[in-house]
């Protein structure tokens, strides 16, 4: 019976360059998530009359209310305007985020954890 030989079988994995691959991809992406960070992006609902600002990072910077928006017989309507521009923002940002970080991950977030 023969034996293998040494190194493993041709065409097989180089464990030190798939980890030096996956520390550089883990650089990348910390680089990234900074930077995602630092940007923002808005949304707003009702014709503007609500807008909302988010962190590339997904934290919520700011929202601005029209006072002509506040009419306290329809507090519903604006709370319905809130949300819908603060799920906008949100969707604005995580296309940010897929778009930054996709090329790192080869093409989305959906196959990592937590993304």
């Amino acid at each position: 019976m023969a034996r293998p030989r040494g190194g493993g079988p041709p065409g097989g994995l180089d464990m030190n360059a798939l980890l030096k691959q996956a520390q550089q991809m883990q650089a990348e992406m910390a680089k990234a998530q900074e930077q995602l960070a630092g940007e923002e992006v808005e949304a707003s609902a009702g014709g503007g009359m609500v807008k909302v600002t988010i962190s590339g990072d997904l934290k919520l910077k700011a929202i601005t209310i029209d006072p002509e928006a506040a009419d306290p017989e329809d507090t519903e309507m604006l709370a319905d305007m809130v949300l819908a521009a603060v799920n906008e923002a949100i969707r604005s940002a995580q296309e940010l985020a897929n778009s930054k970080l996709g090329g790192i991950t080869g093409g989305g977030l959906g196959g990592l954890p937590g993304m």
